[in-house]
């Protein structure tokens, strides 16, 4: 599925004038995680949550969505991921019925208020961070990796360069994982930050090859507390944005060891945590 749909707009610049040409836009529909959970003899079904996503590596995403949230802490503790059809892919959208074993406790009441606490950012503060930390699998190594600011720094730019649906809409975000040495190991665009996270992780968990070399994701746009979160349960030790981190990103990447950089490019780099697994010419 394309991840992107032509228009015909009416577009206006001062060598041409006004005219009308195609133009291609990022697109962006709902998906609804529906799961069905519980002993063998009594399996449920239930809507858990309806993401605004770009089509494509769909499984990822909902892989990555429920161990960043915490949902699943095993990743074979999924059995199956199928798109099912409702009226709803009539029209836009669609819907994924995840099957988790039923090994995995379902508790609706603490689901929907961990919700509302991700979704009102900073509500909690420090409550929220001390949620995080109870359940991370495990600590980081904190003085490996060691990388040069100075490669650090190009990791945006060739980041930029990889994106296909960025070159061609300009409406769209990604995350990119990387090794020590610079090398692009992954990489999956969405128009939403949380999103191309979630597929950048449902993508890496289980593949312990990739595990064992990634060292940084740099990400397109800034990096927020559940950005920031993801990575941490992923155990990615590097977190680079080239936009700003919130105070509670930076407050959470310090308490769980993350080396977290802001404004990341080839002319500066703000290193907020972790400065001890960056190589600088002092």
């Amino acid at each position: 599925m394309s991840g992107y749909r032509p228009y015909t707009i009416l577009r206006f610049d001062r060598q041409s004038g006004w005219q009308e040409t195609p133009d291609p836009v990022t697109v962006e529909e709902p998906l609804e995680i529906r799961l069905i959970y519980g002993p063998e003899d009594q399996r449920e079904e239930r809507s858990l949550a309806i993401t605004m996503r770009t089509p494509g590596q769909d499984e990822d995403l909902v892989r990555g969505f429920l161990f960043s949230e915490g949902i699943v802490s095993d990743p074979s503790r999924i059995r199956s991921i199928e798109p099912v059809s409702t009226r709803r892919e009539a029209g836009r959208g669609h819907t994924v019925q995840v099957d988790l074993s039923p090994a995995v406790p379902i508790d609706w009441s603490m689901l929907e208020r961990h919700f509302y606490l991700t979704s009102s950012c900073g509500v909690c503060g420090k409550a929220s961070i001390d949620a995080v930390m109870e359940t991370l699998h495990g600590d980081l190594f904190p003085l490996e990796p060691r990388i040069e600011g100075s490669l650090l720094q190009q990791l945006p730019d060739q980041l930029r360069q990889q994106q296909s649906l960025f070159a061609l809409t300009g409406g769209i975000h990604a995350s990119g994982l990387f090794d020590r040495h610079g090398s692009l190991l992954l990489l999956r665009e969405d128009v939403g930050r949380h999103n191309a996270m979630d597929k950048l992780v449902g993508s890496l968990i289980g593949q312990p090859e990739l595990q064992a070399n990634a060292a940084v994701v740099v990400l397109s746009g800034r990096a927020s507390f559940e950005l920031v979160q993801k990575a941490l349960l992923a155990g990615i030790p590097i977190l680079v944005a080239v936009g700003a981190p919130s105070s509670l990103a930076i407050d959470l990447a310090e308490e769980g060891g993350l080396t977290l950089i802001g404004f990341a490019g080839t002319d500066r780099m703000n290193v907020y945590t972790g400065r001890q697994r960056v190589i600088t010419d002092d």
